[in-house]
């Protein structure tokens, strides 16, 4: 019979496999244990942000460039799209200069 604890832990994976996530060991230096564990919490979210994250380092490990359009893809996610903003600027003639 198993013990409580294997139990537990049993349970604890079954519900992280329930939630897409999988429990795994990674070698790295200690010094970047912080870096990983921070990358890892944002990859295990179910966002916007980890899907363009993953993305990114998906391209980095694989050496393709950057695609272009991103900065036009940001502005059309802004909360803003939609809004009837008019953006006006007067038409005022400058200033007489003596040259």
């Amino acid at each position: 019979m198993a013990s409580s604890q294997t139990r537990a832990i049993q349970n604890y994976r079954s519900r992280l496999g329930d939630r897409g996530l999988a429990r795994f060991e990674v070698l790295g230096r200690a010094s970047d244990r912080n870096l990983i564990r921070s990358l890892a919490r944002r990859l295990a979210e179910d966002s916007s942000e980890a899907a363009n994250l993953r993305v990114l380092v998906s391209e980095t490990l694989n050496g393709k460039p950057p695609k272009k359009g991103g900065i036009l893809a940001s502005l059309r996610r802004s909360p803003l799209v939609g809004e009837d903003i008019e953006f006006g600027r007067s038409s005022e003639e400058g200033r007489e200069i003596d040259l």
